[in-house]
């Protein structure tokens, strides 16, 4: 079978603005980025703003496998197959971070027959959003240790600076770093981190903005230090939202690429679903809606993260009322989640499968709280056996979920028919009343944090350090306990224990910091030992990438 990367360079390609003109959407509405790759004009989002909304799909899935279980090879596919059945369908996703293609994961333009194109441009730098994002976030940075240094007007101390540095990168060293020595034109020596660019609050404001206008009313609540009184300092009063937006001018216009089968894909923002929101711009899904019948997007990890941020945080921020939610499974996963080690996943084991299912029970539930209906998918690997198969089938039907088979990395949209009839008989014949599962303004910190942790987790209780139980406090007593609640945790386990598979009872999530994200509207509480700087595996998949004399890049995957 050929690689990812090999399917993707061997399709042809159609121009941008004829897949453009296939919705809709002519020329001098697109700003080019080469043949096949294009921004929106801002002004079009305006002029379409009055459209009638299409359907809003979400795509989730169960807690994965290291690898990944196949969510953006499924929203891919699936728009893909809805357009074969003659809707006019749009997938709106996330961009990739460089951070997991030279890591472990790979990137995230799908897979197989169900991919975004071109591959390695959206893999890599494409147009230059993260690196617009990455400046905007270390530009901050500069004029900050620059006002302390030039004699610190504002009163800054130095001990309680909160503004990181950023990268798209796994680099474990930089997380925590001493800046400022040398000379004492060198600058005040202090303790400084970076975090990976997806972690950026710049990130996450890009993704949550409206427009402009919004933009930089966000950038300027950004929380940079505190002063020696405890009062916030934020980047307006460092007089650095105008240089920071000037640099996101370009990247917070959404972009647009096209599937190997020509299916348009907004692709834009891309935060990580454990250490931030995890679903891709407002903008771009709201786009989607207005241009298409059915608008599928994706959010980031199993739903206890990004469909939980999704329902939470970006839906109850936007406006938006998702029609119905698309869980995705694989047997693999599930027979990891019951105990199966990553070597031995492609034997059939059915008794490891009924120790796993119970994940997929609990995510079931889980979505069932938002008042969205759930269809279930199976991504189809060919390890898979009829007995597992079908005992998954059951299940399902069992808990009210239609429930569909997926080949769309081997056979594109023509694999995902069956999951596309699934999804328009539950549009047609379910109704979503689609709720969060809290309120901002009726509930404490701590409330919130307690709801997620016991509703969504299925923990006993929550558990705080002394250091988060005081910034708990401080949040409260400085206005922010209003805000919700992006929950930083591990991906693998519905716990704060990245070993406790399946469907773990009997545990406590402890919090060991909580901050403000003052301009993307939201509290970050870190669980566990998640990290916002991931690091490199012993084998990273740098090595096997590399470039031939001709350009042609071979090994991403």
């Amino acid at each position: 079978m050929k690689t990812d990367i090999e399917i993707a360079q061997e399709a042809t390609l159609l121009p941008i603005k004829e897949v453009a003109a296939n919705i809709g959407i002519k020329e001098d509405d697109l700003e080019l980025y080469g043949k096949y790759k294009a921004k929106f004009d801002s002004h079009f989002m305006d002029e379409v703003k009055n459209n009638e909304d299409g359907k809003l799909v979400l795509v989730t899935a169960i807690n994965p496998t290291p690898a990944g279980e196949g969510k953006t090879t499924t929203s891919v596919g699936v728009s893909q197959a809805l357009n074969k059945l003659g809707k006019k369908t749009i997938c709106a996703l996330r961009e990739p971070s460089l951070g997991p293609c030279f890591g472990i994961k790979g990137g995230a333009a799908g897979g197989g027959y169900a991919q975004v194109v071109p591959m390695e441009d959206l893999n890599l730098h494409f147009t230059g959003d993260f690196h617009a994002i990455t400046s905007a976030n270390n530009l901050l940075a500069a004029m900050l240790d620059n006002h302390i240094q030039q004699g610190n007007k504002l009163n800054i101390d130095t001990r309680d600076v909160v503004w990181k540095r950023c990268i798209d990168m796994n680099d474990r060293a930089l997380r925590n770093t001493v800046i400022g020595l040398g000379r004492r034109v060198d600058g005040v020596v202090r303790e400084d981190h970076f975090v990976i660019t997806v972690a950026s609050e710049i990130m996450a404001i890009l993704c949550l903005a409206n427009d402009m206008a919004d933009l930089k009313e966000r950038l300027g609540k950004i929380i940079v230090a505190y002063n020696m009184d405890r009062e916030p300092v934020t980047a307006k009063d460092l007089n650095a939202v105008g240089a920071m937006a000037a640099l996101l001018k370009d990247a917070i216009k959404p972009n647009m690429i096209q599937t190997l089968e020509h299916t348009p894909a907004f692709v834009h923002g891309g935060p990580f679903a454990n250490i931030a929101h995890g679903c891709n711009s407002v903008q771009a899904t709201k786009l989607a809606l207005k241009l298409a019948d059915i608008a599928i997007t994706e959010a980031g990890f199993g739903a206890d993260l990004g469909a939980e941020k999704f329902m939470d945080i970006k839906c109850q921020m936007a406006d938006l009322h998702p029609d119905a939610v698309v869980l995705v499974a694989t047997v693999r996963a599930l027979k990891y989640n019951g105990g199966v080690p990553k070597d031995n996943l492609a034997e059939e084991n059915i008794d490891a499968l009924s120790k796993g299912i119970v994940n997929l029970e609990k995510h079931i539930e889980n979505l069932k709280l938002f008042g969205v209906p759930v269809v279930v998918t199976l991504n189809q690997f060919a390890t898979d056996t009829e007995a597992e198969l079908t005992f998954i089938k059951n299940f399902c039907e069992e808990r009210d979920c239609d429930f569909a088979l997926s080949q769309v990395w081997e056979k594109g949209g023509e694999g995902g028919i069956e999951l596309a009839k699934a999804i328009l008989r539950t549009l047609d014949n379910k109704e979503s009343n689609y709720k969060p599962l809290y309120t901002y303004d009726d509930t404490t910190i701590e409330e919130k944090i307690e709801t997620i942790a016991t509703k969504i987790y299925g923990a006993d209780k929550v558990v705080y350090t002394a250091a988060a139980a005081r910034q708990k406090k401080r949040l409260t007593e400085l206005g922010y306990g209003n805000l919700p609640i992006c929950m930083a945790k591990n991906q693998y386990s519905l716990s704060d224990d990245p070993k406790k598979l399946g469907r773990p009872e009997g545990f406590d999530i402890t919090i060991r910091e909580i901050y403000v994200n003052a301009g993307a509207g939201f509290l970050v509480a870190l669980t566990g030992d998640v990290m916002t700087m991931p690091g490199l595996p012993k084998k990273p998949a740098a090595e096997g990438i590399d470039v031939n004399d001709d350009g042609v890049i071979t090994g991403l995957f």
